[in-house]
């Protein structure tokens, strides 16, 4: 890791060297400063790239919408956009779900690098990437995202912030600032960003943010009816009382702060920048209630009761430094080089309600990429790199269910695309060198185990464009992803799933072919998109309940199986017309997944059908903005799994640019779940004990000086 890390900063140094005897780049004054690439371009990608032209389902939340969504978790800040749902344990750990997909099959990414934490360890971990410092969030879902890795086999998500600065402001001190309060969790959050520039070449940035909560006061009942029904019927008149249990989720509560600084040189052929962050976050694992009967009589006799009752509270700590580099090289076949790599470590304890530590998970992560992009060949372009990734995880304590174990992986990549006009035509490639390690530390009926796996994957896609800026597009993928140090090597309690979850250590890579369809347009005035895919997976990975107990948990064995997993993302938008300056538009969306195990049945937590639909009347000063979102009831269940009704919400905003249409300074009032229904998400292993938020009322200001 050390030798890595030396790489990297070498690399660093060496790429721009050439670019800091130039001239600065152009004035950069004001809003001019922060102004973002408009939603139709994707910047996640070795060079930018239109939604149109990319041949599988994209988001991009950015400016107002951003502002509007923005919640303390980035899963449910993305929660509304197509094709996208969230782990949702709790309010404080929610992370994204990609077409059903979550966990290794996602990576969350902050400026195209890890996040260096443990949220695809357990769905009761949060991610240590803070949404309140994001400028944009990309989603890309399907084989688009492979350049990132393997295990982005269901997509990635991209938050790209400003902490390493792109650019020099001309004014003496620029400042962005957001504060919110949320009724729901009494919440109050506030961030601040300032960037100083010292000389034309030279920026110097610091950020800092503030969050903390209270309980979460929920809609409806905390428990699913099937669970205050076995409430109701109990003997005992402590578990009667659950069945009406209402409001406030007991342990919810949450405490962040976080601090970074930064700085860049920039010139008008390339750039240099480092960042140095430190997160704190301690929050609340919502409970489990227990509404079994117990024999008293045993308990008095030293039983225990599992894990049901236990109130957890998480407590974690990163420190992170992070580069960037990059040099335009001129005329010839690579017009530009491109350094991105970042270092952390990571910790969280466990703490009991007693105050004790049970178990704490150490984290240290290094991961590096290279990029160049080709200089345009006629209707060729491209890019190529090389990245890699070193991860070194162990937990220590009551409930460690995975070993010391050490993770590498070693890629190499490409994306070529040909523009014939009509015709536009992509390929895209990877290979990835990856090994995983156990120590000996717990029972995996071996000593020290190491494997190794070589992965391939490819994409071939093309479009046409039927009519005026609407395209069709068709692209064919083979994917190879080699098993986690998590699916391989588990063997022990796991209180964030409430099993006991044993891994193979002789698994076989995860294999997906998949096909996607794209018809995409866009005009004055409206626009459109729509995605369907289905893939074939050989040997997914999933766990299957045994039947067995251990612990006093029921256990859960890591299988693999023939898989099938197909959808659609669709969504539009319209003008319907125009009141005076005011124009009023109409959207919407649907998404749906079906994912089946072969000869076994539904895959488990498989979010279902979803639409939304929204009316929006945009002025230049004022925005209103109202709609509703249906999830259906999800009935296909896997086994030990309970379904999940339908809801319905309806929410509403309105915001307001008191400085001009031009100015970033926004107010912003919003009324989430107007109705204050009970919702719960599927892909949650929580929802039967924690259901959404409530009526939430929610401020937020942002300011751009």
């Amino acid at each position: 890791m050390v030798r890595a890390a030396l790489w990297l900063s070498s690399a660093a140094l060496i790429l721009p060297a050439a670019a800091f005897a130039q001239s600065a780049p152009g004035p950069a004054t004001g809003d001019d400063y922060h102004r973002d690439a408009p939603p139709e371009i994707i910047i996640t990608a070795p060079y930018a790239r239109n939604q149109a032209d990319i041949l599988s389902g994209t988001s991009v939340l950015s400016g107002e919408e951003l502002t509007r969504e923005l919640r303390p978790t980035i899963g449910e800040t993305l929660a509304r956009q197509p094709g996208v749902s969230a782990t949702s344990f709790g309010p404080n750990a929610s992370r994204p779900v990609l077409r059903g997909l979550q966990g290794e099959r996602v990576r969350v990414l902050t400026d195209g690098i890890g996040s260096f934490d443990v949220s695809n360890t357990s769905v009761d971990h949060a991610v240590a990437i803070n949404p309140l410092t994001a400028d944009r969030i990309e989603v890309l879902r399907g084989p688009s995202a492979l350049l990132f890795g393997s295990s982005a086999i269901g997509g990635v998500v991209n938050v790209i912030d400003s902490r390493i600065p792109r650019r020099v402001p001309t004014e003496p001190i620029h400042v962005d600032a957001i504060g919110t309060y949320g009724t729901a969790a009494n919440e109050r959050s506030g961030a601040a960003a300032v960037d100083v520039p010292v000389t034309d070449k030279v920026v110097f940035h610091l950020d800092g943010t503030f969050g903390q909560t209270d309980d979460l006061r929920t809609g409806g009942y905390l428990l699913s009816r099937p669970l205050r029904e076995q409430a109701a019927a109990s003997d005992e008149a402590e578990v009667r009382e659950l069945a009406d249990l209402r409001g406030r989720l007991p342990n919810s509560q949450s405490k962040m702060w976080e601090v970074a600084g930064g700085a860049a040189i920039v010139t008008d052929t390339g750039n240099l920048g480092f960042s140095v962050s430190h997160l704190d976050n301690r929050y609340g694992v919502p409970e489990r209630f227990d509404v079994a009967d117990h024999d008293h009589e045993g308990e008095a006799e030293g039983e225990e009761e599992g894990h049901a009752h236990e109130q957890v509270t998480l407590h974690v700590r990163q420190t992170r430094a992070d580069m960037r580099a990059e040099v335009n090289t001129g005329d010839g076949f690579v017009e530009k080089l491109r350094v991105r790599g970042g270092i952390a470590n990571y910790r969280h304890d466990e703490i009991e309600d007693t105050g004790e530590i049970g178990t704490s998970f150490y984290n240290r992560g290094l991961e590096a990429r290279v990029e160049a992009v080709q200089a345009a060949q006629g209707a060729w372009r491209g890019a190529f790199g090389g990245q890699m990734y070193i991860r070194d995880l162990n937990i220590v304590g009551e409930e460690k269910f995975i070993p010391k174990s050490e993770t590498q992986q070693f890629g190499l990549f490409t994306l070529q695309s040909f523009d014939l006009g009509a015709f536009r035509a992509e390929a895209g490639g990877r290979y990835e060198y990856s090994t995983a390690r156990a120590a000996a530390d717990i029972d995996l009926g071996n000593d020290n185990i190491r494997r190794r796996f070589n992965s391939f994957s490819g994409s071939l896609g093309a479009s046409v464009g039927l009519a005026d800026n609407v395209r069709f597009g068709l692209n064919a993928s083979h994917t190879e992803r080699a098993p986690s140090a998590e699916e391989l090597f588990a063997n022990g309690p796991h209180a964030g799933t409430q099993a006991f979850e044993i891994g193979n250590p002789g698994f076989a890579k995860e294999i997906s072919d998949g096909l996607e369809a794209t018809l995409k347009g866009s005009g004055d005035g409206y626009s459109f998109g729509l995605s369907a895919y289905h893939n074939w997976f050989r040997n997914f990975i999933y766990e299957n309940p045994t039947g067995a107990e251990q612990d006093e948990l029921p256990v859960f064995q890591y299988q693999q199986a023939d898989a099938r997993l197909w959808g659609f993302e669709a969504e539009a938008s319209a003008r319907l017309g125009k009141i005076g300056e005011t124009a009023i538009n109409i959207d919407g969306l649907a998404d749906y997944t079906r994912a089946t195990i072969v000869d076994r049945g539904p895959a488990p937590r498989i979010p279902p059908l979803r639409v939304l639909g929204g009316v929006e009347a945009q002025g230049r000063l004022v925005q209103l903005r109202g709609e509703v979102e249906h999830v259906t009831a999800q009935d296909r269940v896997a086994d030990l799994e309970t379904t999940t009704p339908a809801y319905t919400m309806v929410n509403a905003s309105v915001s307001l640019r008191p400085f001009g249409q031009d100015s970033k300074t926004t107010l912003m009032v919003s009324a989430n779940n107007l109705f204050d229904v009970e919702a719960r998400r599927h892909a949650s292993f929580l929802k039967d004990y924690a259901p959404l938020a409530g009526r939430d009322i929610r401020v937020t200001a942002r300011l751009a000086l």
